[in-house]
Formats: C-alpha cells, structure tokens, sequence
C-alpha cells in the first residue's frame, strides 16, 4: 500500500494524480458498483494514500461524469440509466463525428501512420483473444481507446478532442456494464477496419456515417442489458 506522504512518487508522478488514475480505472472497470458510496476511509485503506489526493481525485473525476458529488454527504459512483446513456450518445454524435470531418480535413502523412498503427495494434490484440465480450479484456479496452482518439488526432480542435475523450471514457462504464450483463460474440475488426478505410480514403461522409452507427450500436446493445437488468 502506498502511505508516502511526499507530493511524488518514485516515478515523479504526483501522488493526486497517482491516486485519480488509480480511481478513475476501478470506476471505468465497474470495480465499485454505479450508485455506490465512496467513502474516504475506506479508499484510503484500499488505496494508501492519503485523504487530500483522493478528494482531489474524486472531485475531478466528478468534473468528468464518473462520479456524483452529494451535498455534503461525499461522492457516489455515478449511476447508469438509459436517460443518461443517451445524452452521452446524444453528445458523442454531435462531437466525435464532427470531429472525425475536422481531422479528415486537416490531417497528414503522419495522422494516416497513425491510424494505420492504432489499427494493427488493436486487431493484434483481437487476434489473441477468444470468444466472448472482448471489452471486458484490459489491453483490447487500452488499444481501442488508443485508435478512436487516433482517428480524432488530427481535429483542429484541442477541446473538441479533449471533451470527445472524456466522452468515450464515460461510455466506456456502459459498453463494460453491457459486457457483463450478455452472452455474445466479441466484435470482429470489421467495423473499425472499414473506419480506418474510409478515413484514409479521405471519404468524410461514409466515415462519418460509420463513426456514428457504430456509437449508436454501443447504445443499442447498453439499452438492452440494462432494460433485462430491469426486468431480473
């Protein structure tokens, strides 16, 4: 357990954001169960630090949507309902794939490698895995985070990538919620390899139109977990 009190660790990381990464993971992976208390005591016993980096922590991962400040009673993870996936979707339809026509306008040789990196990576790692809800395997969620925000890289815009970002992460606890709750094949490389396609074509409208059926299919099968979670 981590009780140094010394603003950095050996790696020079601070010890608050140490402490938000840490957190920000468990809540992402569904370690701590939406709705539920995150009481100071208890993460500072789980966690060692102390209790300045993770309210610093907690607050900032509630600037993010992952956790709810409650007046004067701590924070809770924040709950998953459809009302909210659908403004997440709502928002990541209106930021990412316009996004998507920025980067496609404005990107270069180096974006394209990239992408083209990204990609490999991801369906290298697919290639190991066995049937079954492949976002629930940690190095296949790292690398197709990774090839997302490759294909936004080249957005003129630092806060349309950053929000776009921040708004994968959030839909992230529901493409993880989903995975758990169903029994279905793992996603095939298809869809993200005709993404890539289509934006190295510098074909903005299909990659577009890609980009958001595939956000409003990760709202389809979310919507039915959570409405057979309902009904258990």
């Amino acid at each position: 357990m981590n009780t140094a009190t010394t603003p950095t660790t050996e790696a020079g990381a601070p010890l608050t954001e140490q402490a938000f990464r840490s957190l920000r993971h468990d809540v992402l992976a569904g370690t701590f169960a939406p709705g539920n208390k995150l009481k100071l005591d208890e993460l500072q016993r789980h966690y060692g630090y102390s209790s300045s980096p993770l309210r610093e922590a907690l607050s900032r991962l509630a600037q993010e949507g992952l956790v709810r400040a409650d007046e004067r009673r701590g924070f809770r993870v924040a709950a998953l309902s459809e009302a909210d996936l659908d403004d997440i979707t709502h928002m990541r339809l209106m930021l990412d794939v316009e996004a998507l026509r920025g980067a496609i306008a404005s990107g270069d040789d180096a974006w394209e490698a990239a992408i083209v990196s990204a990609f490999h990576r991801l369906e290298k790692v697919e290639s190991r895995l066995t049937d079954g809800p492949q976002v629930l395997d940690e190095e296949w969620s790292e690398v197709h985070r990774a090839f997302h925000m490759a294909l936004l890289a080249a957005c003129p815009s630092e806060r349309q990538r950053r929000w776009s970002a921040s708004l994968f992460d959030q839909a992230e606890r529901y493409r993880r919620f989903s995975a758990r709750n169903r029994q279905s094949a793992r996603r095939k490389s298809s869809e993200h390899r005709r993404m890539m396609d289509a934006t190295l074509k510098r074909d903005a409208d299909t990659a577009c139109a890609l980009l958001a059926e595939h956000i409003r299919s990760t709202q389809r099968n979310v919507e039915s977990a959570l409405r057979r979670g309902a009904s258990a």
